[in-house]
């Protein structure tokens, strides 16, 4: 019954918002003007990453991290019609929480804890055209790149990240009234270029495997006017490094240990639309 009531609900919303449009305007011209936009969120990341090795962990690094984000996109017709072009830059600043051991030692994960500064910074570019499907909806296939930096201070040394990805995602998008957009995304890909930069324990890192790189995501867009809009959305990716070579400084052989990172980011923001 609960349920039969929800379904009618949702008919009910869908069919008032197209005769909104009917009088209005359409749907996918909402869409685009959502998708025309220089932006800028408050943004907070849940870092949640493992150290492993044979299947023990070694270390975790977890805890949130504020910051925030640039965002500029496009939706115009240059080349193929509904071309969209998108660009963003993140960062983001403060402590995660630290558990693990110190190198050499005999006690194992858990030994030591602490809270670390951290560093995470972000670009990305993406290429895609947008498909009409109907009066209210869009699907936008895309093509990215991107590079992701990752720096955190270890009390008596700092181990920096980096890697590049590509891949190639999709946008999905319902106008459901002539304020409201909603978008869902999706990117499968590749990193590439992993590598870890570490300075005082005279291990200097190296370069690390690459892995699959996924990310899924869903956000809302309400325009308070067709210039200024303010949104709010989430996102979680997921990716792995491969373990480096080993380097032996004194009687230790230094390597760094194979890895998965998981973050989560929400995000709040305002931008202006053309």
């Amino acid at each position: 019954m609960k349920t039969s009531t929800g379904i009618k609900l949702l008919a009910i919303l869908f069919a008032s918002s197209g005769m909104a449009f009917a009088q209005t305007g359409s749907g996918i011209d909402v869409i685009k003007n959502t998708n025309n936009a220089v932006g800028l969120q408050y943004i907070s990341t849940n870092v949640n990453y493992t150290e492993t090795s044979n299947g023990v962990t070694l270390d975790t690094e977890k805890g949130n991290v504020p910051g925030f984000a640039i965002n500029v996109s496009f939706m115009q017709d240059w080349l193929f019609g509904n071309d969209y072009l998108a660009a963003s830059y993140s960062q983001n600043n403060g402590n995660t929480n630290y558990t693990g051991s110190y190198i050499g030692s005999s006690k194992g994960y858990g030994s030591v804890t602490a809270s670390d500064p951290a560093t995470l910074i972000d670009y990305s570019l993406r290429y895609g055209k947008g498909f009409a499907l109907g009066n209210q909806w869009m699907v936008t296939p895309f093509v990215e790149i991107g590079s992701h930096q990752w720096s955190r201070n270890l009390n008596t040394y700092q181990e920096t990240y980096t890697n590049g990805y590509y891949g190639a995602g999709l946008l999905g998008q319902v106008a459901l009234t002539k304020d409201i957009v909603i978008t869902a995304n999706g990117l499968i890909g590749n990193t590439v270029n992993s590598n870890i930069n570490i300075s005082g324990i005279g291990f200097n890192g190296g370069s690390l495997g690459n892995s699959s790189i996924y990310r899924i995501g869903i956000s809302g867009d309400y325009a308070f006017t067709r210039s200024f809009h303010g949104n709010i959305g989430i996102d979680y990716v997921s990716f792995s490094y491969g373990q480096s070579a080993g380097t032996k400084v004194g009687k230790y052989v230094y390597y760094e240990p194979p890895s998965t990172t998981q973050y989560t980011t929400y995000k709040v923001g305002v931008s202006y639309n053309f």
